[in-house]
């Protein structure tokens, strides 16, 4: 119910602009509440605490790159199409917004045991969603039938999220997207059928 109100898509945006340019540790909800436009006080309307903010803003992020997976695996077009347009839409919703990418690249990884686990459970729809493409692949022949899902999981999110990590570090300097087809290339070539 909650989700569906204006003020709280004001305070998710504001609180990764926030976070973004402060760190999680420096952004109070004080720092929040002003980039949002509400006072202090609305925010614990619509959240227990800072820690309950960074969830959030995870969960509806990665609820948007969920759906789009979802919309991808629909698509009549073969398992590695839709690994190569996973890769795509990643390197392009976090090139759009360089806010967005340094909270989920950096301000997230510096969380507690706690938050981590969280963080961890709301990835994992993300995760099922690969799973389906990569079993697909094995099921029509073009990845490998002894494929270990689990470990083609943790390499292909791997290689997507490091690269994205490395775009954020080196400041933004190069064109994520254009890695596309690159990345894409390299998974393939580890998970292709013989």
């Amino acid at each position: 119910m909650k989700k569906e109100k204006p003020k709280y898509r004001q305070i998710i945006d504001a609180a990764i602009v926030v976070i973004a340019e402060n760190g999680y540790h420096q952004s109070q909800v004080s720092k929040i509440a002003k980039q949002a436009g509400v006072a202090d006080g609305t925010i614990y309307l619509y959240f227990k605490n800072k820690e309950d903010i960074l969830i959030s803003v995870f969960d509806e992020k990665m609820e948007m790159f969920a759906d789009r997976l979802h919309e991808i695996i629909e698509e009549p077009i073969s398992a590695s199409e839709k690994l190569y347009k996973m890769v795509e839409n990643h390197f392009t919703v976090l090139s759009a917004d360089r806010h967005l990418a340094t909270v989920t690249q950096l301000e997230l990884r510096q969380s507690n045991l706690a938050l981590r686990l969280r963080i961890n459970a709301v990835l994992k729809n993300y995760l099922v969603l690969l799973d389906t493409i990569l079993k697909e692949g094995i099921a029509n022949g073009e990845f490998d039938k002894n494929m270990d899902i689990r470990l083609a999981r943790q390499m292909v999110f791997g290689t997507i999220d490091e690269t994205t990590t490395t775009w954020v570090m080196n400041e933004y300097k190069y064109n994520l997207v254009a890695l596309s087809s690159k990345v894409h290339q390299l998974l393939v070539n580890a998970i292709k059928a013989e």
